[in-house]
């Protein structure tokens, strides 16, 4: 059932546009008629069948949309690149859907200096909050969502002391992984 519930997750992740794994994995049960189970995968068994899923059925499609999607993040890298910014999540792991946005953490002294930065070049952005686990301690941290073509580009905000220190991944608990533009460029080069 957990495998069913796995695979189920994952495909709901790349058809359907779900960017949450809990929301996902809480479909796929309702969907399976077993709304109540407290027997749900775990991210990493979703991560692992949605791979699966997108090598299987996606395969030249998700190699084009993780081509286009780490140009974009690698253009935005260069745009911001006086915040030290580094890609994260999806595009950087390969496993982005056709609706995933382009995660980047950037590095500030203050929320203000990124704002600025975008309304004198105009660019329009909204704002929200995400929550961010740093060892067992949970931290709101700004985001800053720009429209871009063909995905959002979500800007976490950190603090520069924060540069050394990555969030926790939602999958697997270990700390993010993160791409400074060098190793984005290596990415699309080596794709």
């Amino acid at each position: 059932m957990r495998q069913r519930l796995a695979q189920l997750a994952a495909r709901l992740m790349a058809e359907d546009g779900i960017l949450d794994y809990d929301t996902a994995k809480r479909k796929a049960a309702r969907q399976s008629g077993a709304p109540d189970t407290h027997n749900l995968p775990t991210n990493s068994e979703v991560e692992r069948e949605l791979r699966v899923y997108q090598a299987l059925f996606q395969g030249d499609e998700q190699a084009e949309r993780l081509h286009t999607l780490r140009t974009q993040a690698l253009q935005a890298m260069h745009l911001l690149q006086d915040f030290s910014p580094s890609l994260t999540g999806a595009v950087l792991d390969g496993t982005a859907a056709r609706h995933s946005s382009i995660d980047l953490h950037v590095f500030a002294n203050s929320l203000k200096d990124v704002e600025l930065f975008l309304l004198n070049r105009k660019i329009p952005y909204a704002a929200t909050e995400r929550r961010f686990r740093f060892g067992d301690e949970g931290r709101m941290i700004p985001v800053l969502i720009l429209e871009g073509n063909p995905s959002e580009i979500e800007l976490a905000v950190f603090s520069v002391d924060d540069l050394r220190q990555a969030p926790r991944s939602p999958v697997g608990g270990k700390a993010m992984e993160r791409a400074k533009a060098q190793q984005v460029q290596a990415l699309l080069e080596t794709a």
